[in-house]
């Protein structure tokens, strides 16, 4: 039977969800993160993990990939239609099709197993710094003024439409947008945006611009566009003065 522990959510300290079904490994995690002096919630079942994901605060999901009753991805999925909680999957799968489709479905960063509490450790203080940061943005972006980076929703709205940004998306769009009219070569877009290094291999990052043009595309955003460079990066051009 799995169960889960549930922290106090009145605690001031940021609160981290781990689903993850080795037993071990999770408790492992948690004992870790909970000597850090982060708030934990943790569960070994995919159905549990959806539904404390959708229904209590929290600023970091911990997602193991391969999970009983419901896939990681599909939680992933799941999640992104509602929330934009930064994630972090966690899975032996090393194969780059996995990671490509995990940021596709909205993953802010991949490690795989096994890893190091250290690397761990990096990886969470990294995304938890971005999110505090992206907390602070609030920017017109187009000439209108009913669209804009929302700070607090962490997304851009136009005309009263959200464009349900991940939290990576949103830090792309948020860096591009203070370089416009520069082209961002793809070693900084990844140090800046994802916090790692840039690989011949690694699409992440052109996943997420993908994944940020279709959102805007939906909501009808005009005047703002994301350019590919060949052989540089990406160049955001937009009406805005």
């Amino acid at each position: 039977m799995n169960t889960y522990h549930l922290s106090p959510t009145l605690s001031p300290a940021p609160r981290i969800l781990i689903i993850e079904d080795d037993v071990e490994l999770c408790t492992h995690l948690s004992n870790h993160l909970s000597r850090r002096g982060f708030a934990l919630n943790s569960t070994h079942c995919g159905d549990q993990g959806l539904d404390l994901a959708l229904h209590s605060p929290v600023e970091l999901i911990l997602l193991d990939i391969m999970l009983p009753n419901e896939s990681g991805l599909n939680i992933l999925a799941r999640l992104r239609h509602a929330r934009g909680t930064p994630v972090i999957l966690m899975s032996a799968l090393g194969a780059e099709q996995d990671r490509i489709t995990g940021f596709s479905q909205g993953a802010d960063d991949y490690l795989p197993k096994p890893f190091s509490l250290a690397e761990l450790d990096v990886r969470i203080d990294a995304l938890l710094r971005r999110v505090a940061i992206d907390c602070g943005v609030a920017k017109p972006l187009a000439r209108h003024s009913t669209s804009g980076l929302d700070s607090d929703a962490r997304d851009f709205t136009c005309n009263g439409r959200a464009a349900g940004l991940t939290a990576s998306e949103f830090r792309l769009l948020c860096t591009l947008h203070a370089h416009r009219g520069e082209t961002l070569s793809k070693a900084f877009l990844y140090q800046q945006v994802l916090h790692r290094p840039y690989t011949r291999l690694d699409r992440g990052l052109d996943v997420h611009v993908c994944n940020l043009r279709r959102k805007l595309a939906a909501i009808d955003v005009q005047g703002i566009r994301i350019d590919a460079v060949r052989h540089q990066g990406y160049v955001l051009l937009c009406d805005s003065a």
